[in-house]
């Protein structure tokens, strides 16, 4: 076997590697004669076939194991022998070959680049600070009361109005025929809430206590009962009693039918769901603080593969129209794709490739980073990582096991993230942190590489510490958009890039 380097240039190399016939063929009677020992055949005993007869039905697949088995040691001897570290998978490439002939055949394969460690003790780095604030607090606790307002009998009979809550009686009927889970009784139902289908609380309006009244409506065309789809109902609906939302107030009353023990109860958990917040806010803003400090040291060569894949990667976040196309078309083997930068402007795919760029060159910083200083991610780490992830979905705990267990490369996609973690915690013990007091509006402003995250609020934070109110379950009411298996949530979290 001859292996030779064929290519130099940037981080891409690539190597001729040639396989004699001779070499071949040894490891094809290798092969054979482990297989003459174990073959069974009908008319011989075991391990006592005649060879001639061996090769003639394991012939071609000996031949194919033995190609496999001499391209391996090539690339073996061609990475280990330079003492090349990858950067991406390599590719090799049989260029000719004939039974009785030589074999040649290319490797080509991308190295990694030589990457000026930075002196950490000399970056300076600002950690924000924010702690959650009186008028926080207030206003979440404003919005928790307008959203848990007690529901007041309506003592003087009037007409129904939208935001009254109503107690009704209803069966449906199609065709005359009443339909499987068309009926309940003792239904309450807040008109404008658009629970039901569209057009029933409509019916209801203006209705007063006592009234029995039909309300005719047409299922939705996608609704997800497919033989009710489309089709025309009516419901016969009793209207038994109506209340009204009383005033909001802020008590500890309110705190009680919330599940604390009191107002301050309330307060506190409204307090503490907000730092919660901004303590994952904070965390992302130090990482992007220590990221920018380590993008303004030398730059070095970056591995195309990589630079292509997150290029593609994030020009399709950029332009949704191209996702929505790869992903319409993605299991048409025959299909073939538009780039994923089609229609965008200049300006657009310079900014894509900047993104692109620094992303791919942090990465890989970070990785040397941690692997000079022998950081590593263990077994304990991933454990608790699902851990993590089995907690985010009470209840479906065992999902979440059973999801990573069965997949063992989603419970390898773990550890990228705590890898990074950790080197930046590394990092930060190492340099120059001066903490700094930020305020909402600058921790939720958009990052400038990428696009801005849906800002959550203050109020969200605390709206999510409490109680929401029960949703509407009979069968017209309108059907809830189905959420996704927890595993394949946690899995997606998982697998997203940290590195922003």
């Amino acid at each position: 076997m001859n292996v030779s380097e064929t290519k130099a240039e940037g981080l891409v190399r690539e190597y001729s590697i040639v396989i004699t016939a001779a070499e071949i063929e040894t490891q094809v009677l290798e092969k054979l004669a482990e297989l003459a020992k174990t073959v069974n055949m009908p008319g011989f005993r075991p391990g006592k076939v005649p060879m001639s007869v061996v090769k003639s039905r394991f012939g071609p697949q000996a031949q194919g194991d033995a190609i496999k088995a001499a391209l391996d040691e090539g690339a073996k001897q061609a990475i280990e022998g330079n003492d090349l570290r990858l950067a991406s998978q390599p590719n090799v490439d049989i260029k000719s070959y004939e039974d009785g002939k030589d074999l040649e055949a290319s490797l080509t394969c991308e190295v990694m680049p030589e990457i000026s460690m930075p002196d950490l003790g000399k970056l300076s780095i600002e950690r924000p600070t924010l702690e959650a604030g009186d008028d926080e607090v207030a206003e979440a606790l404003t919005n928790i009361a307008d959203g848990n307002k007690p529901s007041v009998a309506v003592e003087k009979k009037r007409a129904a109005k939208s935001g009254d809550i109503l107690t009704i009686d209803f069966i449906g009927r199609i065709d005359g025929e009443a339909f499987e889970g068309g009926a309940a009784e003792g239904h309450s139902l807040e008109l404008g809430s658009n629970s039901f289908i569209p057009g029933f609380e409509d019916g209801l309006i203006g209705t007063k206590v006592g009234d029995k009244l039909d309300v005719t409506v047409n299922f939705p065309e996608d609704y997800q009962a497919a033989h009710l789809a489309g089709k025309p109902a009516v419901f016969e609906v009793t209207v038994q009693e109506m209340s009204e939302q009383g005033e909001a107030k802020i008590d500890d009353e309110l705190g009680v039918r919330l599940g604390f023990a009191d107002l301050d109860g309330l307060k506190e958990a409204i307090r503490e769901q907000i730092n919660a917040q901004h303590s994952t806010a904070l965390r992302q803003a130090l990482k992007k603080n220590v990221l920018d400090a380590l993008a303004e040291g030398d730059v070095f060569d970056i591995p195309p593969s990589l630079f292509t894949q997150e290029y593609e990667s994030v020009v399709r976040a950029m332009n949704p129209a191209a996702q929505d196309q790869h992903d319409h078309d993605h299991d048409d083997p025959d299909h073939v794709h538009p780039a994923a930068d089609e229609g965008m402007d200049d300006a657009a795919r310079q900014e894509a490739r900047e993104v692109a760029e620094r992303r791919v060159r942090l990465g890989l910083l970070l990785t040397e980073i941690g692997r000079n200083n022998n950081i590593d991610v263990s077994e304990e780490d991933t454990r608790n990582a699902v851990l993590e992830e089995a907690r985010r979905y009470p209840g479906q705990e065992q999902m979440v096991f059973e999801y990573f267990q069965k997949n063992p490369e989603a419970m390898q996609q773990l550890a990228g993230p705590i890898f990074e973690d950790k080197t930046i915690d590394f990092i930060m013990e190492m340099a120059n942190v001066t903490e700094v007091k930020t305020d909402v509006e600058t921790l939720y402003a958009a990052p400038e590489e990428t696009a801005a995250p849906a800002k959550k609020t203050a109020k969200k934070a605390a709206k999510k510490a409490t109680a929401k109110k029960a949703a509407a379950k009979d069968a017209p009411a309108k059907k809830a958009p189905a959420k996704k298996a927890a595993a394949k949530k946690a899995a997606k979290k998982a697998t997203k890039k940290a590195a922003k």
